[in-house]
């Protein structure tokens, strides 16, 4: 059976390659970016990380541009990008379809009132 590429990403994918929009980065540098990015609430394990890198290295996604000792620095590639773009507008498009389901439940049921989560 042939492999699927990747259709849609996981929130720790997502934010690798967000990571490596706008420069190159080695491992450690992606997982400080995401944990500043996200305020630590997607945590990036040496395992995830690792794994997900040579997921993408094997798409096509990202190239290893440099390697100092165990030190291995990547970049995004056009490929990488198309999908981090494609991923970013199905989100879009999810967010928009609870957002408006929600306005529409408020509107259904009378007194109930908009709570925000903790």
């Amino acid at each position: 059976m042939a492999k699927e590429p990747l259709k849609v990403l996981t929130e720790s994918m997502f934010y690798v390659l967000l990571s490596l929009l706008r420069q190159e980065r080695c491992g450690t540098e992606i997982v400080e970016y995401v944990d500043d990015a996200t305020a630590g609430r997607v945590p990036l394990g040496p395992g995830t990380l690792y794994t997900i890198l040579a997921k993408f290295q094997e798409e096509g996604l990202i190239r290893e541009t440099a390697v100092e000792g165990r030190k291995r620095t990547y970049a995004i590639t056009d490929r990488g990008r198309a999908l981090f773009r494609q991923e970013l507008s199905r989100l879009r498009l999810c967010v928009g379809d609870g957002e408006r389901e929600e306005r529409a439940a408020e509107r259904a049921l009378p007194g109930t009132e908009r709570r925000e989560l903790p």
